[in-house]
């Protein structure tokens, strides 16, 4: 499944974060609300948005109802998880190091940064020394 999950646009990219933070099917009208502030978007708009999502596997439409209802067919997990692989296989030819370096050298992280994830590379280390995996 991963190796089939389409790129997402940033457009497609927003309305998922919606459809990922909530637990239950929404509407077109809720999603529309949401990206308001950033989106000045009209109905027909969305609607496009949504039916390439769909297309793309990205979104269930449920239409047994007078009120189309939309939940979320791709995790948001799986697809962080295939497009981190992705961008640091295409951009760092999968060298987390490199990736590492580059964002130091470009200021976008500082050192405290880089203790932080040495702590987070000490804590996996030691669960799996431990077997917690």
């Amino acid at each position: 499944m991963m190796g089939k999950i389409k790129k997402l646009g940033d457009a497609e990219l927003e309305i998922m974060m919606v459809l990922w933070e909530v637990t239950e099917p929404v509407t077109s009208s809720y999603i529309l609300e949401q990206v308001r502030d950033k989106r000045k978007w009209g109905l027909s708009t969305l609607m496009t948005i949504l039916a390439r999502l769909a297309d793309k596997g990205f979104v269930h439409c449920d239409r047994s109802t007078r009120t189309n209802y939309y939940t979320a067919k791709i995790g948001e997990k799986e697809y962080k998880l295939k497009e981190s692989s992705s961008f640091l296989e295409k951009l760092y030819g999968n060298s987390l190091q490199n990736l590492i370096v580059t964002l130091y050298d470009g200021k976008t992280i500082s050192k405290k940064d880089l203790y932080a994830l040495r702590e987070i590379i000490d804590d996996i280390d030691e669960r799996e020394w431990h077997g917690d995996k």
